[in-house]
């Protein structure tokens, strides 16, 4: 169906996968992956407050919350899209978008997460390459941040995979426990070094005015 509120049209298409905007129906769909557990196993992925640590079902219950609470929170100065990442129609994680005075900067910064399940056969990278495009194609991005902790092996794989380049340390906690990340920086000029011609982006024009960049 067609949306009244842009964000909720937004669409991107590769070969492998589609990151579709968060829908309450596909969050309903991607509920019993985030009951089964999305962070069950050391080293922990997330840093703190993270919904995905709590037991269910006030696990679900956070998780919406806080995805309804960012949706909600859409202004000149700050602005998340939230997507879900379908395989052959089926909803198996998710990757956000975030902007932080962006009219201003032109920096991006981007979180995802993907079913256990899914995990280790490059559906992570497809992710982050397509909302890069998103980013870079769509939006005018000037540079993407990343950030993850350092041994969260794969997630850093994926940074370097794509033309990220490090950009300092810092520490944050995970589950209470004190942890180093690593900062990622990956500029328009390097991502035009792996841009792909294969993804396609869906209702961003339309968009652009209620992110403040119409």
């Amino acid at each position: 169906m067609i949306h009244t509120y842009p964000p909720l049209n937004l669409e991107v298409r590769t070969p492998r996968l589609t990151l579709a905007a968060a829908t309450d129906e596909l969050l309903e769909r991607l509920v019993p992956i985030v009951r089964a557990g999305v962070a069950d196993v050391a080293p922990w992925p997330f840093d703190d407050p993270m919904s995905l640590y709590a037991d269910s079902p006030d696990r679900e219950w956070r998780w919406l919350r806080a995805i309804w609470a960012g949706r909600a929170r859409v202004e000149e100065s700050f602005w998340r899209l939230y997507f879900v990442v379908l395989l052959d129609g089926e909803p198996i994680g998710m990757q956000d978008l975030r902007g932080v005075d962006f009219k201003r900067f032109g920096t991006v910064s981007t979180f995802s997460w993907l079913a256990p399940g899914r995990r280790g056969s490059g559906i992570g990278r497809e992710m982050r390459a397509a909302v890069l495009h998103l980013a870079f194609a769509g939006l005018n991005a000037r540079e993407a941040e990343s950030d993850a902790f350092t041994d969260n092996h794969a997630s850093n794989k994926v940074s370097q995979a794509l033309g990220y380049v490090k950009n300092g340390t810092t520490w944050d906690t995970r589950r209470g426990e004190v942890a180093q990340i690593q900062r990622w920086v990956l500029t328009r000029d390097a991502w035009e070094q792996v841009r792909r011609d294969d993804i396609e982006l869906t209702g961003v024009k339309e968009c652009l005015p209620a992110l403040g960049l119409g």
